[in-house]
């Protein structure tokens, strides 16, 4: 973990479904309170839109650098 900006980054390029999806939902139930989730994927993943707006994560989509998107998320603020 980057405690600069505290950001967690996963990279699942190249991993045959379900193993992207586990390991992202893995990976926010580790997160830290705070922190962010940066994702390296190479697909648009819908499902795990649905599941993270049904949880209450936010996520923004962006073009990758090495991906075909870097994908962050946190939880939605509760304000």
């Amino acid at each position: 973990m980057n405690t600069a900006t505290d950001t967690i980054e996963i990279d699942v390029r190249g991993l045959e479904p379900p193993e992207p999806l586990v390991r992202v939902l893995s990976s926010l139930e580790a997160l830290p309170p705070g922190a962010s989730l940066l994702l390296k994927i190479d697909c648009r993943p819908l499902p795990l839109y649905r599941i993270l707006d049904r949880d209450g994560y936010v996520y923004e989509e962006q073009p990758g650098t090495e991906s075909l998107l870097e994908i962050t998320i946190r939880a939605r603020s509760k304000a």
